[in-house]
């Protein structure tokens, strides 16, 4: 995160600010898990046709997942992942869906969770800053670097 200031000139050549400090973010675009499995796909040279061919579906439905319309299952995430020859952690990194329904049922199961993504959402704590807590915090209980 980088600071700046904000200046312009006026007829008489004297420089005034606009403000005196303004945050500036770098956008990091993340790939998505349609994208990943069709730069995938493509780095292994294997078409569509043949990817469906080796996860017993249909060539519809890898497109359908690829384009963003359909996600795949975790059983069909797994299969996806051994064919690609790649991790399933890294894949599953690439699902940038909300996991709303898993939210719903852990803010259910213990109502201190609901208090937690209240207290995050008034603090405007951002996803960068909660990732990087639940990586120390992995880290710190042993669980090495990703």
């Amino acid at each position: 995160m980088a600071k700046a200031t904000v200046a312009f000139s006026y007829g008489s050549g004297l420089w005034q600010s606009l403000t005196s400090e303004c945050t500036l973010y770098k956008l990091t675009p993340m790939e998505g898990i349609g994208p990943f499995i069709r730069r995938r796909r493509d780095e292994l040279d294997l078409s569509l046709r043949e990817l469906a061919k080796k996860l017993e579906c249909s060539p519809a439905f890898i497109s359908d997942i690829e384009l963003g319309r359909r996600h795949p299952s975790d059983k069909v995430l797994v299969e996806i992942a051994r064919v690609l020859k790649v991790k399933i952690e890294e894949l599953r990194e690439t699902d940038l869906r909300p996991p709303i329904e898993d939210i719903k049922r852990v803010a259910q199961d213990d109502p201190t969770f609901s208090l937690a993504f209240r207290t995050m959402l008034d603090k405007k704590i951002s996803a960068d800053e909660l990732l990087e807590f639940v990586k120390r915090k992995h880290e710190e209980k042993g669980g090495g670097k990703k």
